[in-house]
């Protein structure tokens, strides 16, 4: 559990953080990408981890996988839509204390303007004051979803029988959380 004097409303730092995926590619290989934080706070409560909350929103025409001809593509009709749903969003609805450092967060993951329920692992990782006397939250944690829950349905057969892109996709978190003075 975290210590009680972490009890305070938090900043996620996007500099310091990263929100990401991992999908297969052709079968084979893993791609990776990442999107930009636009706004992203917690409610840590050390004593009751239920009543914590988090709140995240990422561009999602911002997408960002190294290759820019995919990130384009990532940002069509194919894939993201990002023109007529330009963020990425999760809102926690549950928090709950598993077991040392482990907890369990449950929201609302909306992508591409369709909304599921997600439940993902979060460690609690500890905490740092940084050079400008801050006190720094670090917690990480991953997640498997189904891109077609959400409406992300484009693929290609290849000439093996196999598809270019798995339809499972795991998103990744490596937060730097700033607690507000």
């Amino acid at each position: 559990m975290f210590p009680s004097e972490l009890t305070g409303t938090y900043t996620i730092d996007p500099a310091h953080s990263r929100f990401g995926f991992v999908a297969r590619h052709a079968m084979v290989t893993k791609v990776r990408g990442s999107f930009p934080v636009v706004e992203a706070t917690a409610f840590l409560d050390a004593a009751n981890p239920a009543a914590s909350t988090v709140h995240v929103k990422l561009d999602a025409s911002g997408v960002h996988t190294g290759n820019p001809q995919r990130d384009a593509h990532l940002r069509t009709g194919d894939f993201l839509d990002a023109e007529a749903h330009p963020h990425v969003t999760f809102t926690s609805t549950g928090v709950k204390h598993v077991d040392d450092d482990a907890f369990e967060v449950t929201g609302q993951l909306t992508i591409r303007g369709v909304t599921r329920e997600i439940t993902f692992p979060l460690e609690f990782a500890g905490t740092a004051v940084d050079a400008q006397g801050f006190t720094r939250a670090g917690f990480e944690g991953s997640t498997v979803i189904n891109r077609k829950d959400y409406g992300v349905n484009f693929n290609a057969v290849l000439e093996t029988g196999g598809v270019m892109i798995s339809e499972k996709i795991t998103l990744e978190f490596d937060l730097s959380a700033i607690k507000n003075a």
